[in-house]
């Protein structure tokens, strides 16, 4: 079954062919970094404008990439939200518009969904039940899956998300958008034991809140403008790694679980993918990372997760709305 997914959630137009919710055939990604980098973060206006300037040349690409036609193609599957409400409504209505015409079965997936069976589309598989790590610029959840379509919410952030996190500190430092990369490229050059900013843990939870910790940057920063942004970088980064993997790895034991998937945009992070790893390795979890590419935005996460909905004959109607608020 060759699944279309489309994605327009945030800043990224994104159409992908997919075989059977596990072979990417064709996964097209148009980006807007240009356009929202000299603001220093995503307007949602602009985000919207360009979507509906690439929504249709971006599907092209990759029905032309992948060899196919509509006719070939098996259901449209689009990303409903969580997301920007503006951009999800150029691709939730695009998809209703081809699958009328083109009588194509429709399906609404759930962003964090994609990003949870991102992890189907390379080897090895993730093995049920396993620990979700959700981490990007809007989310930062942690999923216990116990199957297709059966999640448990362990902890989610009461503030700010990881990658909002990495952004505001990055323009706090002057170093661009999108901050996340940036960081983490910066890091590398410094010493992360310089300064010891704190590790923001709620009690008696698995939640998250990285604002205190995104303040407690900005004041170090005014108290010290000759420190060393890479040293700054540096220390910003370990803080927020310690805390997610630490949480992380005690929600999978509290769940005895011993396999942990990796998702969203900052799942891509180097340090943390380093840091994961070694302890995960000491607890014997096994840890489950995607090529960069699947770890931000994109279709094909949107076309893998369609699938399974597909086979549960899960079908949309012509009346389905988009929804910037769309728990898991």
């Amino acid at each position: 079954m060759l699944i279309l997914g489309i994605d327009t959630s945030c800043d990224d137009t994104s159409a992908s062919v997919v075989e059977d919710g596990a072979k990417i055939i064709s996964n097209i990604v148009s980006t807007q970094d240009e356009i929202h980098k000299k603001y220093g973060g995503i307007v949602p206006e602009l985000a919207s404008r360009r979507h509906i300037e690439m929504i249709l040349p971006v599907v092209d690409e990759a029905l032309n990439k992948a060899k196919l036609r509509f006719k070939d193609i098996s259901a449209i599957a689009v990303c409903q939200g969580p997301g920007l409400i503006g951009s999800l409504l150029v691709g939730v209505c695009f998809a209703k518009s081809i699958s009328y015409f083109n009588k194509l079965p429709l399906v609404a997936v759930n962003h964090l969904e994609g990003h949870i069976f991102s992890s189907f589309l390379e080897d090895p598989l993730p093995e049920f039940p396993f620990i979700a790590l959700i981490v990007s610029g809007g989310h930062t959840n942690i999923y216990r899956v116990n199957s297709f379509g059966l999640y448990k919410e362990i902890s989610r952030t009461r503030d700010d998300a990881a990658g909002e996190a990495f952004d505001k500190v990055a323009k706090l430092l002057g170093l661009g958008y999108p901050g996340g990369p940036l960081i983490d490229a910066l890091s590398e050059k410094g010493n992360p034991e310089t300064i010891h900013f704190p590790r923001p843990f709620v009690d008696k939870s698995f939640d998250f809140s990285f604002s205190g910790l995104k303040t407690s940057v900005l004041n170090y920063v005014k108290k010290n403008p000759n420190a060393k942004k890479e040293d700054v970088a540096a220390s910003f980064q370990l803080a927020i790694i310690d805390v997610i993997v630490t949480k992380t790895i005690e929600a999978a034991k509290k769940e005895h679980i011993n396999g942990i998937v990796l998702g969203g945009g900052v799942s891509a992070n180097k340090a943390l993918r380093r840091r994961m790893e070694e302890i995960a390795h000491k607890e014997k979890i096994k840890v489950y990372l995607l090529p960069p590419y699947l770890c931000t935005d994109n279709a094909a996460m949107i076309a893998a997760a369609g699938f399974y909905h597909f086979k549960e004959k899960d079908f949309a109607n012509f009346d389905l709305n988009p929804k910037a608020y769309l728990p898991l």
